[in-house]
This record gives C-alpha cells, sequence and structure tokens, in this order.
C-alpha cells in the first residue's frame, strides 16, 4: 500500500465540466514515503497539509488518498 503525506491540497468547486457532478472535492499532492509526489484526489473526509494519508483506491489512474 502507497502512503505519504500531505504536501498540498485544494478544492475544487468549479470543475471542468465532466466532473460537475463531483465537485466540490479535494485536489492533493502527496509525498509518498520513498520522497516521490504524485497528484490525487481524497476519497472521504478532507485532509490537510502534513496529514499521513494511504492509497484508499485508484480509478482510471488516478489514485484516491484517504487519511491513515
Amino acid at each position: 500500500m502507497r502512503t505519504g503525506r500531505v504536501y498540498t491540497e485544494t478544492t475544487v468547486y468549479a470543475p471542468p465540466r465532466e466532473f460537475v457532478a463531483e465537485a466540490p472535492y479535494q485536489l492533493v499532492i502527496v509525498t509518498l514515503d520513498d520522497g516521490t509526489r504524485v497528484t490525487g484526489r481524497v476519497s472521504g473526509d478532507a485532509v490537510r497539509i502534513d496529514d499521513a494519508v494511504e492509497v484508499a483506491e485508484e480509478r482510471n489512474g488516478v489514485p484516491f488518498f484517504r487519511r491513515r
């Protein structure tokens, strides 16, 4: 399981047309334990900078993180 810490986050209120039904949603950049950074979405409760997270699932190659 991939784990890491939230480097930065933002909430999207005005998404592109194909994601309107999912708004608002949170995007994050996560620094994984190996030092690499990946962009993903948040599944479940909102997260803050420096929260410990793990990959809950992947959809179409996009990781969805949840708080550990």
